[in-house]
């Protein structure tokens, strides 16, 4: 239960992949603007990092470690992420147009978002620093995975809802638009880094 609890923390919020680590940017200020897409776009994050990391971390440790082609872990797990994402492509846009419409051009580079490559690569290494004591396997990665995804869904509903509310605040005329976001990003960032200290 301890395990849990620390994987749950360390993914959601003490090691947040947006305010923490800041990987995932592209789609935290591209697709932020509305509530419904933000929310839309970090639940197909959540389920692409799942879903890539049930599948590379098998391959990794049972195929690619045993015959020494560790050297080739990015372009197998690029090409495994660029698969399950052109299927969930096709689900969103067959369940849901309107989603697939707000998503626009930010639901295929999910491909190429650096968060879902970035939770692949930190469960094969040496998570020590950010687990001390829990020894990975393939449970506790396609969980890490899973909260690491809710984590990043997380920043980006506040972040939209942030971005929302600031639509009906008189802001200075040099801070509209670009600007006030990466305002608000850096003040929601220096938040959760409050969180860092949980140990």
């Amino acid at each position: 239960m301890a395990t849990l609890i620390a994987i749950i923390l360390a993914a959601v919020l003490t090691n947040n992949f947006i305010t923490v680590q800041t990987l995932g940017i592209c789609p935290f200020l591209g697709v932020s603007k509305k509530t419904s897409s933000a929310l839309g776009m970090g639940v197909a994050v959540t389920i692409v990092m799942a879903l890539a990391t049930a599948v590379t971390y098998p391959i990794y440790e049972y195929v690619m470690v045993p015959l020494g082609f560790e050297f080739l872990e990015i372009i197998v797990f690029i090409f495994i992420i660029a698969s399950l994402v052109q299927m969930l492509e096709m689900i969103i846009r067959k369940l849901s147009p309107s989603l697939y419409n707000a998503m626009g051009v930010y639901l295929p580079l999910i491909t190429t978002n650096c968060a879902v490559l970035g939770v692949c690569e930190l469960v094969i290494g040496d998570m020590s620093a950010i687990l001390p004591g829990v020894t990975m396997n393939f449970g506790w990665a396609v969980l890490y995975a899973f909260f690491a995804g809710l984590g990043f869904t997380l920043i980006m509903v506040i972040m939209s809802g942030m971005r929302e509310k600031l639509n009906h605040v008189k802001t200075p005329k040099y801070l509209n638009g670009f600007p006030i976001s990466m305002v608000t990003a850096a003040l929601i960032c220096m938040a959760f880094m409050v969180f860092t200290y949980i140990a």
